[in-house]
């Protein structure tokens, strides 16, 4: 797939660097975990940002690999290798961007750094109870109360939740109804009013739900303009939906590489099971599936790095990638039979841990959706007219 004309040299080097940088660190993914899932999780994060994977979150840092491609192939090597690294990364990443492209001088420089570093750990704090897919829907409320605010309100289902040392908070300003009255907010975690409901998962990390009561915060704390919250979460989820794609894949690739093994030399019927021609199929269809998931999502990234317009190729491969790579690992379970439903085996945790990838960031319903509204039928009609498809015989 690196030779693909999508990728340059330099995501090869990238892509080998996170590889090896996974294989060093191989007693981190060893099971069970050392500590605690939100503890460990702040370990793989400190180790990210010593190994410089994280460098790309502070612009001061010179020759990072910021770009969409170079953050797609990260998803995957890490999650490839353990679900714990890529929900580490991926998170940070995705708190640290809204900063990175819309904050101050100021924020920029009291927060980058250290996320950068791994030192510091965010969170990115939009859902609510009500409001998942419809974020123009949230409810939190940030009161002007002289220079500053005050926010109230739940933001449910949060990554890092009870761990993150800062939240980027979407809530209601009310500039305008609905998205228009939405603005972003940086929350220090230690500001009084803030408390966390956590929430169990079927795969063990760091989630639950913020409680905001009477969370008093300064003029600084606005991220961006006021009334513009929601236009600032719509971009952060279009260009990480490709990324969950590319975690797909990874998640998908470490099934069928499993499979494969499993079946070479799992004996049946005096032969191998790998020999029976359903096998044979399944396992043709996994690699179909591969294929075509790791095209459509560098065809995104690709598509994003050269500012063109990006947002349908974001949707598809998130779609198409996550879809297949359930099928993949369902598949994979299915060929190891019993000893795949062992719990805390290879394939037991990546059957947990795909499922969440069809929800966040964009359900396949809305992914659908919005693929749907952003279809031309004038240029489908100019298309079938040079193929010929609409002409009458």
């Amino acid at each position: 797939m690196l030779g693909l004309p999508f990728y340059e040299d330099r995501h090869a080097e990238l892509a080998e660097r996170v590889t090896a940088w996974t294989a060093r660190h191989a007693e981190l993914w060893r099971r069970p975990l050392p500590s605690p899932p939100a503890e460990h999780g702040r370990t793989v994060l400190r180790e990210l940002g010593d190994a410089g994977l994280l460098a790309f979150l502070h612009p001061a840092a010179p020759g990072t690999d910021g770009d969409l491609r170079s953050l797609c192939l990260a998803r995957e090597a890490l999650a490839y290798a353990d679900d714990l690294a890529d929900f580490a990364f991926s998170i940070q990443a995705l708190s640290a961007t809204p900063i990175l492209r819309h904050g101050s001088p100021a924020q920029r420089e009291r927060f980058l750094p250290g996320l950068a570093a791994g030192t510091l750990q965010g969170a990115f704090a939009v859902s609510e109870p009500q409001a998942g897919s419809d974020l123009a829907a949230a409810a939190t409320r940030a009161t002007r109360e002289g220079d500053g605010f005050v926010l109230d309100g739940v933001k449910a289902w949060i990554a890092n939740a009870g761990t993150a040392d800062v939240y980027a908070v979407l809530a209601r300003t009310g500039e305008g109804a609905a998205a228009l009255g939405l603005s972003m907010f940086l929350v220090p975690a230690d500001t009084p009013g803030v408390r966390i409901e956590p929430a169990d998962l079927v795969a063990p990390r760091a989630f639950g739900h913020l409680h905001l009561d009477g969370v008093r915060l300064g003029a600084d704390a606005l991220l961006g303009r006021s009334g513009g919250g929601f236009a600032i979460a719509l971009e952060v989820l279009d260009r990480f939906r490709m990324t969950v794609g590319a975690a797909a894949v990874g998640f998908a690739r470490r099934a069928a590489h499993s499979a494969l093994r499993h079946t070479r030399s799992r004996a049946i019927y005096g032969s191998r099971l790998s020999d029976l021609g359903t096998v044979r199929a399944a396992l043709a269809d996994m690699d179909v599936r591969l294929n075509a998931a790791g095209l459509l999502v560098a065809r995104a990234a690709w598509e994003a790095d050269r500012e063109s317009r990006y947002q349908k190729h974001s949707a598809i491969a998130k779609l198409y990638a996550t879809e297949a790579a359930q099928s993949v690992v369902d598949d994979c379970v299915q060929m190891f039979g019993a000893a795949g439903l062992v719990a805390d085996t290879i394939t037991e945790r990546l059957y947990r841990q795909i499922r969440s990838l069809r929800i966040y960031e964009g359900a396949s319903e809305v992914q659908r959706d919005v693929i749907a509204g952003s279809l031309d039928l004038r240029r489908a009609q100019q298309c079938g007219a040079i193929f010929d498809v609409d002409r009458e015989s």
